[in-house]
């Protein structure tokens, strides 16, 4: 199986995400995407797989959403496809791409659904949070 995470390592459910892929088995393609941006023909396929709208997959936190103005209702989905494809910083992450679909693994465990091997076994987040606990048993 193909497994794709698009990926900032600087960023914890990021880097959960990754170690949840691997412990399934799979290795998967890491993009960082924000040195490596999507393609505007990318973007919108991502987009359109997890049933999002561009203002849907937008960051708001450490980024220049507020600087830009971007909660303004005015601007159109092209136009914020657009700051995306030239601020990288503003798409969300961590998006997961596998046969089995494409999803913004935002919590982490969202990946889960994604892997044909969700029996991962026991999971604990960096910051100490169990997502699955000893028996296999998922806790969020």
């Amino acid at each position: 199986m193909t497994v794709t995470l698009y990926h900032n390592p600087q960023c914890g459910t990021s880097r959960n995400t990754l170690a949840m892929i691997r412990q399934s088995g799979e290795e998967p393609e890491v993009i960082e995407y924000l040195k490596n941006p999507p393609s505007r023909e990318r973007l919108m396929e991502l987009i359109a797989a997890m049933g999002l709208s561009p203002r849907g997959l937008l960051r708001e936190k450490g980024t220049p959403y507020g600087e830009l103005g971007l909660a303004d209702p005015k601007w159109t989905d092209d136009e914020l496809i657009g700051f995306m494809l030239k601020h990288p910083i503003l798409i969300n992450r961590p998006i997961v791409v596998t046969p089995l679909g494409v999803v913004l693994a935002r919590p982490s465990e969202a990946v889960l659904d994604m892997l044909p091997n969700s029996d991962i076994g026991p999971f604990t987040k960096e910051d100490g949070e169990v997502v699955i606990d000893a028996e296999g048993k998922r806790i969020a």
